[in-house]
């Protein structure tokens, strides 16, 4: 495939994962993976943080994707996070991002099941807990900075990405994996292509 055919993307927080991994639409070929990650022991291309991507050029990168990263911020921290993504996007650039979905982890909580396991990772059982405050194993072995800081509901996500200056955003929520996905963009997209973009990247 002809380099000038090719796209970049970055992968924030990306741990072991690769694009393989990741949604349909990243793991083709005319998607370069760039990851990044604050641990240097999964071996990122780049080791930083959400909140300082000093290393990354501005508009370096055609899209971005987030798993289960923003949620590991302190609330003040977010819009620092979401200026960095705006900054490392290309004007045509769009973010893929997702976090638990506090909502439903809530009614859990409320059927006093904070300990049961929700579902089973394959790292093992996650428990309402877990999802709330950090995965307890993890953090036990020292990864103090897989603790979770913060948290969004589908509302509260989706208000963040426009009050943070995202042009159009998608949200979808996913009651039995306790999780919420958002595609936002930089330039105001229309109902067909923003459709068109969560349908190659949502799950």
């Amino acid at each position: 495939m002809p380099e000038s055919h090719i796209k970049k993307f970055l992968h924030v927080g990306c741990g072991p994962a690769r694009k393989e991994n990741i949604t349909g639409e990243f793991s083709l070929s005319h998607w370069h993976e760039l990851r990044f990650d604050i641990d240097p022991n999964v071996t990122p291309d780049i080791v930083g943080t959400m909140t300082d991507m000093s290393a990354l050029e501005n508009a370096y990168v055609d899209a971005i994707y987030s798993s289960h990263n923003i949620e590991h911020l302190y609330a003040h921290e977010v819009a620092e996070a979401l200026s960095e993504f705006k900054r490392v996007l290309n004007e045509d650039g769009f973010l893929v991002l997702t976090c638990p979905d506090l909502q439903e982890v809530a009614k859990l909580v409320a059927e006093d099941k904070l300990l049961e396991p929700a579902y089973t990772s394959p790292a093992g059982p996650i428990a309402p807990l877990d999802i709330l405050y950090g995965f307890r194993p993890s953090i036990a072995q020292g990864n103090s900075y897989m603790a979770h800081r913060c948290g969004f509901t589908e509302t509260v996500l989706r208000g963040t990405l426009v009050a943070h200056g995202f042009s159009s955003v998608a949200t979808m929520r996913r009651p039995a994996a306790y999780d919420l996905w958002a595609i936002a963009s930089i330039r105001t997209l229309s109902e067909e292509r923003l459709r068109d973009i969560a349908q190659s990247h949502f799950p």
